[in-house]
């Protein structure tokens, strides 16, 4: 640790928990993280806040920074782009009132699919809601944890590559917003956007040029590069976007318990991006050890 950082390395930006569609509590993934040597996590469930306080509260226990988070969903055109958020003010009504569309029409949309299987399959709603925790941001990983507890498939990526797979016809979109207002959401509440895993598809995939420059007029702050899912030829060009425009560079696990392979701080973020993040973010603070 140097000059004005607060916290110590190694940082792991994105995380998840059965807020969304992990599988641990909260405090569980804080103790987890701290038990694999991080001295820093963010907990980003999918468009929800709802684990903050738990987390934070575990990560004073464990004498480990917590940096507020979440994954922001965002469509452009037929693809999905996933929107890290740092440091926002939770109470924005904006971004609260946008969060709240995306989680209900999430619902809706795992409430239609779970329809559309039943016809084939043995399982109802109940059997979703059995796979959750109160409050969660239910989605398509609840549905496949579902299938799995009734012995349909054997794993949860079994189930997104065999039934929950678009081929077979179960599949139906959700709303999210396009990644421009997100990243205007995010920055009015005084947060710092990041976007996730852009290249899990390679570089020609990858969000246009053109879009993406609109995006960093709009306030994002950077690419998260070290991630399982990033193809190498992708990290490639996210390094000459970051040049480009001006772009940190994150590295983060992407972590579900149980729900993915993905390890706790398999990837990380340099304590100098991290820092940079903390002296952008404006909306919420970190929680820092020791501090009252």
């Amino acid at each position: 640790m140097s000059g004005d950082m607060l916290f110590r390395g190694p940082s792991d930006l994105h995380t998840h928990s059965r807020v969304s569609d992990g599988t641990e509590s909260p405090s569980r993934l804080v103790r987890e993280a701290a038990a694999a040597g991080l001295g820093a996590v963010a907990l980003t469930d999918h468009d929800s806040t709802a684990g903050w306080h738990e987390a934070s509260g575990e990560a004073q226990k464990q004498n480990i920074t917590f940096i507020p988070g979440m994954e922001f969903s965002t469509r452009y055109g037929y693809k999905s782009v996933h929107l890290l958020a740092y440091l926002f003010d939770p109470l924005s009504a904006d971004l609260v009132a946008e969060t709240a569309r995306i989680r209900e029409s999430r619902l809706k949309r795992a409430e239609s699919i779970v329809r559309r299987i039943g016809v084939d399959y043995d399982l109802d709603w109940d059997d979703v809601l059995a796979q959750t925790t109160p409050g969660a941001t239910v989605g398509r990983p609840h549905i496949a944890d579902a299938l799995v507890a009734r012995g349909h498939v054997p794993t949860r990526s079994e189930a997104f590559t065999g039934i929950l797979h678009p081929r077979n016809g179960y599949y139906l979109p959700h709303y999210a917003p396009d990644p421009l207002l997100a990243v205007t959401l995010v920055r009015r509440a005084g947060g710092v956007p990041v976007i996730a895993h852009p290249a899990t598809r390679g570089r020609d995939a990858m969000i246009d040029e053109q879009h993406l420059s609109q995006l960093v007029d709009a306030g994002l702050f950077g690419l998260e590069i070290d991630h399982r899912e990033n193809t190498d030829d992708g990290k490639v060009r996210l390094r000459e976007l970051a040049k480009k425009f001006g772009l940190v560079l994150t590295g983060s696990s992407d972590y579900h318990g149980a729900g993915k392979p993905n390890r706790l701080g398999e990837n990380t973020t340099a304590d100098e991006v991290l820092q940079a993040i903390i002296n952008e973010g404006t909306g919420s603070s970190p929680v820092y050890p020791g501090a009252r």
